[in-house]
């Protein structure tokens, strides 16, 4: 049996439907009481916020620890127990604890370090930080099983951390794949509605066609088709955190949410004469039907460990989309310099291999396209897959 636990809240998305269609999984809401806190608030009782911040934050994972423990131990018991890191504070110290109450066995998933995200806003030396980095040591050398998502990581968790693991490479799922036209113009006219860029002029001479920016509909025999010397469609998947500096992007364009609003403004600034900008916020659904219809997308994730590949590059190449990404210690193992995509150091870099690119768009004697071939060929493997041949020995083994 398998016992999905997930924080429930206001902002956070329930499980897909392919994991709760799932016979054999059970679902346990682990969303703490309103009187609890919540990330970016502090200590809430009777509607007051008390104490330093650094009383609010103990109070808060203390909080959340019971209420996590307490959830555990209502499931039945399972054999195995396959924790995500980070976040590990405090999940892999009641996990474990759970583990040894109920004689299940820990697998920690390591996606990367919980400390190395703190410290991008505190600082590596601030003591919390400090504590963070002792906390995960400690408590992972507890897990019974390790997979990671790198093998600089692999190296790394062995090394610093005496801790054994397996490399299991984050795939895309099934459904990230390129999109059909019809599908493109679907996506395309409803966000038209909201977003002037995808928005094409009204045809007095052909009313029967229905026109996007990007792709035109006969009505009249329902064939869609690419508007001639249509615009790049360039897609940056961002979380507008400070793992990532849009800047970057921007200063190569002119020649955590919290930051979002601070790249507006200077959009606002910057006078594009052919170049278009918008920032939507994206349905699920649609966030996989747009990157397969994008012809370059562009990564600015930058590791806070260095050790983990961006989720959203894997799932461009799902898509068969190929990328430009900012450089950081162990992005080989992912983006294949000149292979797959272009590896960038800095705006300037950047700037140059876009120009490259879309020199001879959209032809199919241009760089880009061949790229998106190579990525075709490659026939990568899908999630599924991957954690049949990585992750179900393990089980099996033991």
């Amino acid at each position: 049996m398998a016992a999905l636990l997930y924080r429930s809240g206001p902002a956070s998305p329930p499980p897909s439907d392919q994991v709760l269609s799932c016979p054999r999984a059970r679902r346990h809401p682990a969303g703490l009481p309103q009187s609890c806190p919540v990330p970016g608030h502090g200590v809430t009782l009777l509607g007051f916020l008390i104490g330093p911040k650094i009383f609010q934050y103990i109070t808060k994972v203390i909080a959340q620890a019971i209420q996590l423990f307490y959830t555990m131990l209502k499931i039945d018991r399972p054999s195995y127990i396959l924790l995500q890191n980070p976040p590990g504070l405090p999940s892999i110290a009641v996990t474990w604890m759970v583990c040894l109450v109920r004689r299940s066995k820990l697998i920690i998933d390591w996606h990367n370090y919980g400390y190395s995200i703190m410290s991008l806003i505190h600082g590596k030396s601030h003591p919390i930080v400090q504590i963070a980095e002792w906390y995960e040591k400690l408590f992972g050398r507890l897990s019974d099983y390790n997979f990671c998502v790198t093998n600089a990581m692999k190296e790394d968790l062995q090394m610093n951390c005496n801790i054994k693991a397996i490399t299991l490479y984050d795939k895309p799922a099934a459904f990230f794949k390129e999109t059909p036209l019809e599908l493109q113009h679907k996506l395309y006219m409803k966000l038209a509605k909201d977003y002037a860029p995808f928005k094409r002029g009204t045809d007095s001479i052909r009313p029967v066609v229905e026109k996007s920016a990007f792709t035109e509909l006969d009505i009249g025999n329902g064939n869609v088709t690419q508007v001639k010397e249509r615009p790049a469609l360039l897609i940056s998947s961002t979380s507008w955190t400070e793992d990532e500096d849009f800047s970057i992007l921007l200063k190569a364009l002119e020649g955590k949410g919290p930051l979002k609003k601070h790249y507006n403004r200077l959009i606002d600034k910057m006078h594009f004469k052919h170049i278009q900008i918008c920032t939507p916020w994206l349905e699920a659904e649609d966030y996989p039907v747009l990157l397969g219809s994008a012809d370059l997308g562009v990564c600015l994730h930058k590791s806070s460990s260095g050790l983990d590949l961006p989720m959203k590059v894997v799932d461009m190449f799902g898509c068969c989309l190929p990328v430009c990404a900012v450089h950081f210690q162990c992005l080989h193992e992912l983006v294949k310099h000149d292979e797959n995509g272009l590896i960038f150091r800095d705006s300037n870099e950047l700037a140059e291999q876009l120009k490259m690119l879309l020199l001879e768009f959209p032809t199919a004697e241009s760089k880009l396209y061949m790229f998106r071939r190579n990525l075709r060929a490659s026939k990568q493997l899908r999630w599924d897959e991957s954690w049949e041949q990585t992750v179900l020995p393990v089980f099996r083994n033991n």
